[in-house]
Order: C-alpha cells, then structure tokens, then sequence
C-alpha cells in the first residue's frame, strides 16, 4: 500500500455565503485533502501546525478516518491559522475579511520517521519554501509529488514558487491562476508554458465548469456534475486534490490513463464539499454516495457515437 504525505494547514474558517454564514469551523487545506483522500484504501500523514486553542475532537476527527497526525504540532500558547472570507452571490468570487497566520507564520515543517519515504507526496498550499522544505526531508524519491498552490504566492513568493515547481511532477491550480502563471490567456497555451516550467502534468481546475488534464500534447476534461445546491464552495480545490492524490496512492499507478481516473475520483468528492459548509458533508459522507455518484459522471460523461 502506497503511503501518502500531505502537507498543508490546518485551520479554522469562518465564512459567509449568500445562503447563510458560519462562526470558527474546521477548515485548512490539509484537513480537505485529507478527509477526501481517507475514502481510499491508503496510509496517509499530515504535516501541520495549530495552536493549543485547537480542539481535540478535531485532532480525534482526523485519526477517526486513519490519518498519522504525528506530524502536526501543537504549540503550546499559539493561536491557529485563522481565515475569514465572503462569497458573492455567483460563489465563483470571494474577499478576504480576515487572515491571521499565527502559528503558521514561524512553522518549520517536521516529517514523520514513517513518512520519509512516501511514496506520494501532496504539497498543499502553502509558502513554497515550506513546501521545498518538506522535498528537502525525504529519504527517497516520491513516486509522485503534487503542488497546490495559488496566486498569493505568484504575487509575494513567485522566484520561491518557480524553484519548487521544477520539484514536482503535478501541478494543480485553477484557471485564473493557470493565466497568471503563465502570461497566456489560452489554457492549452498556458498548460504547455507551465510544462516547461517543470511538472510534467498539469491540472486546471474550473470550478462548476470541471477540470482539465494535461500533459504533453493529451488533454482530458472531466465535466463538474450539475448539482441543485451549493453552499459553500471553500473546501472545494482541496477536496478534489485529496481525492486525486488518494486515488493515485490506492491504485499504484501513475500513468496519464489512470490520472484521468484521479480527475474524476477528484471532482466527484469535491461535489459533495460544497453542498454543505465547511467539511461538514465530507465527515457526513458515506462511501455508498461516492460510489452512486460516480455512477451519475459516467452517465453524464459516456456516450456511443458513430464515425
């Protein structure tokens, strides 16, 4: 069995949406990735950090799903990372009302013994020499690494950012940062700029309009499914990164085919993610739903045509 290492926060969020808002909830990009990557037949480890105001029942909530949490630090006194934000009434925009880094902003990533070795790797956003940091500690080569990142760190870190991308082998970012990045508005353009960069597969995510798979001259686009509701859409680009990574981890495989699987595998749990706030519906889910609902993207996807 692969072991996966997934670094990123964890946090608390408080957010508003045109449906409602929430106090201090469970949030962190390496909670979203590792929730959604726990629904897959892997050993996984997070590597973090929080304050001591940090609940236990969350602690409890991550190893409740088999995670090693060996690799989160508890800093006695500190206050965990905290962000606030508010969505308009498309759920496709957002501003920040507030960041408080807190412990985040003097953490030193700390990989577990176990985790040396992993297998994959799952950089979650973060400052990219936090990220570099974590590569700098394995004793052995990953199979796959995977970077998340975003346009705050193209802004403030992009000569940092640019060394850890020649690092990784996936690259997962959305499609205005895809255009940031890479100067180009076309996202064919932008993926094959973005390959010479380093990562040999690019992953563009687009939100309610799905998500494309590149590398090389191979596209694949995996639609997002029609859904009644959304909620909250916060947790969204992890959750598809963490079903992504935990696919690739459970079937051993890194070939551009079985990607294509991960996309899916991906995009299906992040539909879930945001029909209620926070990680609520992903603690909530049953392994049955993702398995129907993985039914309802092959409908939705499969057709016969004559040519």
């Amino acid at each position: 069995m692969n072991k996966l290492l997934i670094v990123g926060t964890v946090a608390f969020d408080a957010i508003e949406t045109p449906f409602g808002k929430t106090d201090k909830i469970l949030g962190g990009a390496a909670t979203y990735i590792g929730i959604s990557a726990s629904f897959f037949k892997v050993q996984s480890a997070i590597v973090s950090v929080v304050g001591d105001d940090f609940p236990q029942e969350y602690l409890d909530l991550l190893t409740d799903r088999n995670i090693d949490i060996s690799g989160i630090e508890v800093v006695k006194g500190g206050k965990t990372f905290f962000w606030s934000g508010l969505y308009h009434n498309d759920l496709n925009s957002r501003d920040t009302l507030v960041t408080e880094l807190n412990v985040l902003a003097d953490f030193q990533p700390k990989v577990p013994q176990d985790y040396k070795n992993a297998e994959i790797v799952m950089l979650g956003n973060l400052h990219p020499l936090v990220q570099s940091s974590v590569l700098d500690q394995m004793e052995t080569k990953p199979k796959l690494v995977v970077l998340d990142t975003m346009n705050f760190w193209m802004d403030c870190a992009l000569p940092e950012l640019m060394d850890i991308i020649k690092r990784v082998d996936v690259i997962t970012i959305n499609d205005e940062e895809a255009r940031q990045l890479s100067g180009e508005y076309s996202l064919v353009k932008a993926a094959a700029k973005i390959h010479t960069m380093g990562p040999k597969y690019v992953v563009i995510k687009k939100g309610e309009h799905g998500a494309l798979l590149f590398h090389g001259e191979e596209i694949f686009f995996a639609p997002a499914l029609p859904l009644e509701e959304v909620f909250d859409p916060t947790g969204a680009g992890d959750t598809f990164a963490g079903g992504f990574a935990g696919f690739i981890a459970q079937s051993e495989n890194v070939s551009f085919d079985n990607m294509k699987n991960a996309v899916i595998q991906g995009s299906n749990l992040a539909s879930f993610s945001v029909e209620k706030f926070g990680t609520e519906r992903m603690i909530d889910l049953d392994k049955k739903e993702v398995v129907s609902r993985l039914q309802q993207f092959k409908s939705l996807t499969q057709f016969d045509i004559e040519l």
